[in-house]
């Protein structure tokens, strides 16, 4: 369980006015600020003011005076609030300059990869964000089942298989506004066949048999509002995510994040929460002109420091439903993934200068591919499904880019049945490389 904070009563409160006009009280305040660290943090700081050490509640109450002077409440009704920091607001521009607009379209993701890249980007979103949820499966056996379109065979698959196509979904109706409906059919969408009742599947709860509890102790770490709360919640999560109430401007991403939050904090669904505020952030973000949102894999940098990632929603709750926590952590993970793609497409870049397939003469881009992937993966074994998956075109489009790889012996055609083909390297696939190469 979080360490509770000092109860900050109003002889607390009276130390922190004067404190906070010290130069190296606010020097510290500011440090911890940039950070948004919490109480459990904040005790081992230590910081003089002439006449000694200041307690550590005393410099708590400094915090958090600080914060409530300059704070935003964004949800009144479960006085959801939190101090916009310097650090957020510099991330937000950063996002602002590299994942959004026109200008940088085609800065980043080379032209001639972006249905390669948006593809896997997709395929590693929906299974990171069902392995937080408990999915098993292997990211080999996960991604061969969505591109070869594989009928899921566990729970685990399905989970996967759902959040693939309700992330397909948001792509493409990311211009439309949210509804109850829509959100009802998101959530239909992510938890397909993975309940332990059906009906529950697009269905808000209609009972308060719920709380969030510490997977390992068992603890119960969250309760979330009664159900009744649920249809009012409903339509101004709606609001709020069309945009309707701007009371105070939020930076678009900090709405986002917002929105993931309080779809987590109220937990409308019996089941399946998470992956649904992880759903509509992405649409949130897509909506919001962040393009390059589609070619993040979010979920996989929260998965990797999900004990984080929890522990924000935690200090959250503990210190009286401040999120600056949760944003902060989101912000860096946003940050890491980009650093994750950048480097992902930079390592890729340089595989393909190695040999660029294309020099092999009257290929395309596609062709191009599928060359490297078989040169890559000698055994590999390649289906007209599994390739229109990945590139995104239509059968007859690849049984063409098949055909002629055939015709000049790259690649050989297996029979699966009468009508059906694989596809594996050619007999002198090797040779026809090495003599391009000379």
């Amino acid at each position: 369980m979080i360490e509770s904070s000092p109860q900050l009563n109003h002889e607390l409160m009276a130390k922190a006015v004067p404190l906070m006009n010290k130069p190296e009280v606010r020097e510290l305040v500011d440090e911890i600020n940039e950070k948004y660290l919490y109480w459990s943090d904040v005790k081992y700081k230590r910081v003089a003011d002439g006449s000694g050490d200041i307690a550590p509640a005393e410099l708590w109450a400094c915090v958090k005076f600080s914060r409530m002077l300059q704070g935003l409440t964004v949800w009144k009704r479960y006085g959801i609030s939190f101090f916009l920091t310097n650090s957020m607001q510099r991330l937000c521009h950063y996002f602002d300059m590299n994942f959004g607009g026109s200008w940088g379209n085609n800065s980043l993701i080379p032209h001639k990869s972006k249905e390669q890249y948006l593809i896997s980007s997709l395929m590693e979103e929906a299974i990171s964000s069902s392995q937080m949820e408990g999915a098993s499966t292997t990211r080999k056996v996960a991604k061969e089942m969505l591109r070869k379109e594989i009928s899921p065979r566990s729970r685990s698959e399905q989970m996967i298989y759902n959040n693939y196509v309700s992330i397909r979904f948001i792509v493409e109706n990311k211009d439309k506004p949210l509804t109850k409906e829509l959100l009802q059919q998101i959530h239909s969408l992510m938890t397909y066949k993975t309940l332990e009742n059906p009906e529950d599947e697009g269905r808000f709860r209609e009972n308060d048999n719920i709380v969030v509890e510490n997977s390992i102790t068992h603890e119960v770490v969250h309760t979330p509002p009664g159900y009744t709360d649920i249809p009012e919640f409903v339509e101004s999560l709606c609001n709020f995510f069309n945009d309707m109430e701007k009371e105070v401007f939020v930076h678009p991403i900090i709405r986002a994040i917002i929105v993931h939050f309080m779809i987590a904090y109220v937990h409308p669904f019996v089941d399946g929460n998470g992956r649904t505020a992880r759903a509509l952030f992405y649409w949130y973000m897509l909506k919001s002109g962040y393009w390059l949102t589609e070619y993040l894999s979010i979920s996989r940098v929260i998965y990797k420091s999900k004990a984080s990632y929890e522990k924000a929603y935690l200090h959250a709750e503990a210190d009286g439903n401040d999120i600056g926590y949760f944003i902060t952590y989101h912000l860096r993970a946003l940050e890491l993934a980009f650093k994750e793609l950048k480097h992902y497409i930079d390592k890729k870049s340089q595989q393909q200068q190695t040999f660029d397939f294309i020099k092999l003469g009257n290929l395309n881009d596609r062709q191009a591919v599928i060359l490297s992937l078989l040169n890559e993966n000698p055994h590999l074994v390649l289906t007209i499904k599994e390739l229109q998956n990945r590139f995104a075109v239509s059968h007859p489009t690849v049984k063409l880019d098949m055909d002629a790889l055939v015709e000049r012996g790259f690649v050989e055609k297996v029979p699966v049945n009468k009508v059906k083909f694989n596809y594996i390297r050619g007999q002198h696939f090797e040779a026809l490389i090495k003599g391009a190469k000379e």
